[in-house]
């Protein structure tokens, strides 16, 4: 068993707006990961120590122009089971709670739903931006989707939810890959 899942020091918005849509066999892993098809041009933001695509970035806007204001996602099975687990527990309650009581974690959890938002605007491109519209997960009034802040976190090195949903899971220790890629030793 090896810990799969780990913070990516080098995260940031810059790696995450450079990220090249991921290629067939890729979107193949992540369509099998989600148990659904891999819609808004996957790109690959974080993988797991087996080499497989833990967090995905999609466009803001799906390919028949569907606005998608969710830019991260969690691709890791185990993962999404973890951070379900956490929400179940009624984490997102706690947090709401943090929000209304800890001026600085709403300061920074606003700020954070600011740089989201300019981030996703900026990657649906100037033709296609979609105005500072909806934030996902909530923000930057509540806490609504533990999984979209763990992603955008893992995915960005922000977001003051995921940052702790991270700090409650990480490392995770994984003990097989969840998709079986080519036995030629090729990943995506």
């Amino acid at each position: 068993m090896i810990d799969a899942v780990q913070r990516d020091p080098s995260a940031g918005y810059g790696p995450a707006f450079d990220a090249p849509p991921a290629d067939d066999a890729t979107i193949a892993v992540i369509t099998e990961q989600l148990g659904r098809p891999a819609r808004g041009r996957p790109a690959v933001m974080h993988r797991c120590g087996h080499g497989l695509p833990t967090v995905v970035r999609v466009d803001p806007r799906l390919e028949d122009g569907t606005p998608f204001p969710t830019t991260f996602w969690l691709a890791c099975p185990l993962l999404r089971s973890a951070v379900g687990r956490m929400e179940a527990d009624h984490e997102m309650v706690r947090l709401n709670e943090r929000l209304a009581e800890d001026a600085s974690f709403q300061a920074d959890y606003t700020l954070t739903a600011e740089q989201y938002v300019a981030f996703r605007d900026r990657l649906g491109g100037p033709d296609e931006p979609l105005e500072g519209g909806p934030t996902a997960g909530g923000m930057p009034r509540r806490v609504k989707c533990l999984h979209v802040h763990l992603a955008h976190h893992l995915a960005t090195g922000d977001n003051p939810v995921g940052a702790y949903v991270a700090d409650t899971l990480l490392p995770m220790a994984c003990p097989a890959p969840c998709v079986d890629v080519a036995s030629d030793g090729d990943r995506p």
